[in-house]
């Protein structure tokens, strides 16, 4: 099979840039299981395993489409092709009232169904890009992992959480020229920036922590930090909003109406998240508790590329055979007038 993965991005990425790792790590498994892949993506990109040509987003999609292509996937906001089969993985959430594509794919069960739909395909991680995790390792601090600029991700929520534990907070993907003066953050010893890093210098900073914290005030669509922490043998400490009591192997699909009522709290052999700033205080005192060998197994047994790549490959067969994923098209007919979900004290 011969599949054109699309994306507004340039590859390979060295550091922040979640969707692009997850199509690199896709296109790579795909070619490893004999069937060919061409990325269409931003001019600059260049890939050792498959070809590369540049997506023009001012030019129809089906003008540039090779011609022995058997299927689309899409992971971006472009029109789907008219004249090839297509899936489209949905990377983010709706921030207004959409209708999307009957061949949508979701990242969590929560995203779907918050967005009218029930396909998803979970994240996986190479694990040749991550290494074999020390679990002894002494574990010095606490870390947060995302993109600090992006107020739903909560990174001054993480910084009060741990000043209040009396703990250091390492934030990954995020500097401190991010905040101005009149965000009154607090910046002392406790907390150290390191921007956005990848490689072994994030792998190395994961390693050394005694878990991830990650408060974030959106529902999140799935969390590729999360996945990473947990391999590393780190315990997550958060909100349970989105995909996170899912991710952390809870059921129901996160604190939002549409998954069976409100979700304050949750506790797992993986992390536990509250809507309580004062709880999550207390839980990072019991980071040490938690079976540091069993994360990682999770992540392995469950967050695989390989898992992910198989579970596609489901897709296509379904989308080839001329079926649609969905049979009505996902709807998203009302959005929340909140701009950020809350925390108590």
């Amino acid at each position: 099979m011969h599949i054109l993965i699309v994306n507004q991005s340039k590859i390979p990425v060295h550091a922040h840039g979640g969707t692009e790792r997850i199509i690199w790590w896709l296109g790579k498994n795909l070619v490893e299981l004999g069937h060919q892949v061409t990325y269409l993506v931003e001019k600059g990109s260049e890939c050792p395993f498959a070809k590369t040509l540049v997506l023009d987003p001012a030019k129809p999609l089906d003008q540039q489409l090779p011609e022995d292509v058997d299927l689309v996937h899409l992971h971006c906001e472009i029109k789907p092709p008219e004249t090839k089969p297509y899936l489209v993985t949905k990377h983010d959430n709706c921030l207004t009232p959409c209708l999307l594509s009957p061949n949508t794919v979701f990242l969590s069960r929560n995203h779907a169904l918050r967005h009218g739909g029930s396909v998803f395909v979970y994240n996986g991680l190479d694990f040749e890009d991550y290494g074999t995790p020390v679990l002894e390792a002494r574990r010095m601090y606490f870390h947060f992992l995302a993109k600090a600029s992006w107020p739903v991700k909560n990174v001054r929520g993480a910084i009060d959480i741990a000043g209040k534990a009396g703990e250091r907070l390492h934030v990954i993907g995020g500097s401190r020229v991010n905040f101005r003066r009149d965000l009154r953050v607090t910046f002392d010893q406790h907390v150290r920036f390191h921007g956005m890093i990848g490689g072994d210098g994030k792998n190395a900073l994961i390693n050394a922590s005694k878990g991830l914290l990650f408060p974030v005030l959106w529902h999140e669509p799935f969390g590729l930090g999360i996945i990473e922490s947990l391999y590393f043998g780190c315990p997550v400490f958060g909100t349970p909003y989105g995909s996170l009591p899912e991710l952390l192997g809870a059921r129901g699909g996160g604190n939002y109406a549409g998954s069976g009522g409100k979700v304050e709290a949750v506790y797992s052999e993986f992390g536990y998240l509250s809507i309580k700033k004062s709880e999550l205080v207390e839980a990072l005192k019991e980071a040490g508790g938690f079976d540091r060998a069993r994360c990682q197994e999770y992540v392995v047994e469950n967050f695989s590329a390989q898992r992910m790549t198989n579970d596609y490959l489901a897709l296509y067969e379904q989308v080839l055979q001329g079926k649609p994923l969905h049979a009505e098209a996902p709807q998203v007919q009302e959005i929340s007038s909140e701009k950020f979900l809350l925390m108590e004290p």
